[in-house]
């Protein structure tokens, strides 16, 4: 035998012997499948038939995103599918506790009686299922708690859970429901992912990290974790702290939705920012929605204040005005001839909203009467020859880029400069009053802001602190840009301008003697089929208040207002009446805007106007008040002859004496007592329609009017 055969040979022999290890483990195979039993009686086949392990994943819990005062404004409230292993139970426990659970689960779902339950129950153990879905609505959280009580679902250190399972599922939740909607954002209902606003812009921090693990997949696609190692449990998501004041976006969108139903329009936006930080208080979007079976209603679909580029219009001006007084081409008292308010320009109609025209006015009034001929005569006069220079003045501006605003959405501002394609001998014209570019709400108010701040730029900012339970992970400190957009001198200058507006201009009408206004009009004409038309309006106004000591800054748009008046669909007419009630409210809410008026604490006084009230509330009244007339009795208490305090008799099964109480104390001891009450008029109780001291089951139908007075 030669070399060759003998390696032929062997190789036969390993041949034969793999074949056989192969024909083996097969027979195992079906020995453990089909002949074995597990430690539960069952073949694996039918296991395996019955469940499937598979990697699955369990979603993390969302972050929250909480407002400027802690209120939330968007959580993930967890719902549980409601399911049993009915196999898992001893026969004895099982006998036992069976009607019992079919008690409960009639009583909290409500759709069948006990027996059905208890008999779907017993039907899955003969079946041997492993799993049965008692219901497909979801249990709360505060059902869930009683459910871990219940037979089959309690567990302690002495007694395990029977069968019982409870699968979470987080769904998410918006309290103060349409409110910011659009800022605050939704998610995708299949991934969970953030879909747009706050959800999309911050969805690693918020969403957390998932659990991936082995599950056994049972009957109806239900998924039981194999085992509950670390790698089974998600980490939850971070919370964000925004900006935002729930009042203050309620103020903005009340305001805004009011205007938009009375005129009509087409959409609209109100950003409110605080001035030397750029928190953004308040970010209102509403869209006219069409409806074919009732009447239009406005709804937050797309942000306009983020992502709503258009020709700003007039306020436009206030950029090009700052840059003739930064270049000391102008003084505000200089004469200006705009004539009829009427002009041609290289083909270019020129036209002011009078159609009298104003003559020569100078050039604050020019400005203050937001004259399109004027601003461009002013500009002729100087940057026509220097176009690059005032390009550059809107770069300084901040105009020509995004705020950087920490949110996915802001639209690229389009400005036009000579190297530009486009460019024509018009091009500075139209740009001078806010036209042939694309600006958006948000990057005009922290132009606007700036001036408001003496000329420094500070980033608008929505998101204050991202936190991990009380852990600060990103702490948002303001950002103001290193240089001043412009001089002090012309940012005083600037401030006197926005002033003149409201108290001379084309705002006038939203001057008020209470608190003061700075700010200006803009109306620019929509583009239809590619030409501007009249009648179709953007309206704006942009400002700030108080004008002396600025805390607030404030956009508010209304585009499209329809109307047979022309001249009432200007900025002044719709936008800035918004601006005024918003305004309005804030000044009302904010106490710290309000000057502190001094206490007389030399003289203390002797006595308020009341007549009668809890001894507590009264020692708290005159500790504060510096009244040196407090009860020495305590309880309900009323004025005596002699003008000191005395105990009044307020026993539990008697009509309470509540004359001379304030309203909020009449209706604690009435309703106490099982009466309704009815009001008339204003102030103190004056009258009672049940008397005092009657026994109240002799009270007819248990009802009290009360006559203030």
């Amino acid at each position: 035998m030669n070399i060759k055969q003998d390696i032929i040979q062997r190789a036969n022999h390993v041949f034969y012997f793999v074949i056989f290890l192969a024909i083996c483990v097969v027979v195992r195979l079906v020995s453990v499948q089909y002949f074995q039993k597990d430690l539960k009686g069952k073949f694996w086949s039918e296991r395996v038939a019955s469940t499937l392990i598979q990697r699955d994943t369990i979603r993390a819990m969302r972050g929250n995103i909480y407002a400027n005062d802690g209120s939330l404004l968007a959580t993930s409230l967890p719902t549980y599918v409601v399911g049993l292993d009915p196999t898992m139970a001893k026969p004895e426990y099982f006998a036992k506790k069976v009607d019992s659970l079919g008690v409960l689960l009639a009583q909290i779902y409500g759709d069948r009686s006990a027996r059905d339950y208890a008999d779907l129950v017993r039907d899955a153990r003969i079946r041997k299922r492993r799993y049965v879905l008692l219901n497909r609505r979801r249990v709360t959280f505060q059902e869930r708690q009683k459910m871990l009580k219940w037979p089959f679902f309690r567990s302690s250190a002495k007694v395990a859970a029977r069968g019982g399972v409870l699968r979470a599922y987080y769904e998410r939740y918006h309290p103060f429901d349409q409110m910011a909607e659009r800022t605050i954002g939704n998610l995708d209902a299949k991934t969970g992912r953030g879909l747009i606003g706050l959800e999309a812009s911050f969805q690693p921090a918020l969403a957390g990290k998932n659990a991936v693990g082995l599950v056994e997949v049972l009957s109806g696609g239900v998924r039981k974790p194999v085992d509950d190692g670390p790698e089974m449990r998600p980490e939850p998501g971070m919370d964000l702290y925004t900006t935002i004041d729930v009042n203050y976006q309620d103020m903005a969108e009340s305001a805004l939705r009011s205007t938009l139903e009375k005129y009509n329009a087409a959409k609209g936006c109100v950003i409110v920012m605080e001035v030397a930080t750029g928190e953004i208080r308040a970010m209102a979007n509403l869209t006219k929605q069409s409806s074919s079976s009732g009447p239009n209603h406005y709804v937050e679909n797309f942000n306009h204040a983020l992502a709503g580029r258009t020709d700003p219009g007039s306020t436009f001006k206030l950029a090009t005005m700052m840059a003739l007084m930064e270049e000391k081409a102008i003084s505000l008292n200089q004469p200006v001839a705009t004539g009829n308010g009427s002009m041609t320009y290289h083909g270019l109609g020129i036209h002011d909203a009078s159609r009298t025209g104003k003559g020569t006015i100078t050039a604050r009034q020019v400005f203050e009467k937001s004259s399109n001929v004027g601003i461009h005569l002013l500009m002729r006069s100087y940057f026509y020859s220097r176009p690059d220079l005032y390009c550059q003045y809107l770069r300084r501006f901040h105009l020509t880029q995004p705020t950087g605003i920490h949110m996915k959405g802001e639209a690229m501002p389009v400005v036009r400069n000579p190297d530009m394609k486009g460019w024509s001998k018009v091009s500075l014209t139209s740009m001078s009053y806010g036209y042939e570019m694309q600006i958006t709400p948000l990057q005009m108010l922290a132009f606007y802001n700036a001036v408001a701040n003496g000329g420094r730029w500070v980033r608008p900012v929505l998101v204050k602190q991202i936190k991990l339970a009380d852990e600060i992970i990103e702490d948002n400190k303001p950002y103001i840009a290193a240089e001043p957009i412009c001089s002090k001198e012309t940012a005083r200058k600037a401030q006197e301008l926005l002033r003149g507006v409201v108290e001379h201009g084309t705002a006038k009408h939203i001057n008020n003697p209470h608190y003061a206004i700075a700010g200006k009009t803009g109306t620019a004409q929509k583009i239809v089929n590619g030409k501007y038309q009249v009648g179709k309006y953007y309206t704006s106004f942009i400002g700030y208040f108080p004008a002396d000591n600025p805390k607030y800054s404030m956009i508010t748009v209304v585009d499209s207002p329809q109307g047979d008046n022309i001249d009432l669909l200007y900025a002044g007419a719709v936008a800035a009446p918004v601006f005024k009630a918003v305004a309005d409210r804030i000044v009302a809410y904010d106490i710290r805007m309000h000057a502190p008026i001094r206490a007389n604490t030399s003289q203390p006084r002797s006595s308020t106007d009341l007549v009668a009230g809890y001894a507590d509330d009264l020692h708290t009244i005159n500790s504060t008040l510096n009244i040196n007339n407090e009860p020495s009795t305590e309880g309900w208490v009323e004025t005596a002859s002699n003008g000191r305090w005395k105990a009044r008799p307020t026993r539990s099964d008697r009509v309470p004496d509540v004359r001379g109480l304030t309203l909020r104390d009449a209706l604690f001891l009435l309703e106490n007592r099982g009466f309704r009450v009815l009001v008339e008029g204003r102030g103190k109780v004056k009258e009672q329609s049940v008397a005092p001291g009657l026994g109240i089951e002799k009270a007819s139908g248990n009802v009290i009017t009360l006559t203030l007075g």
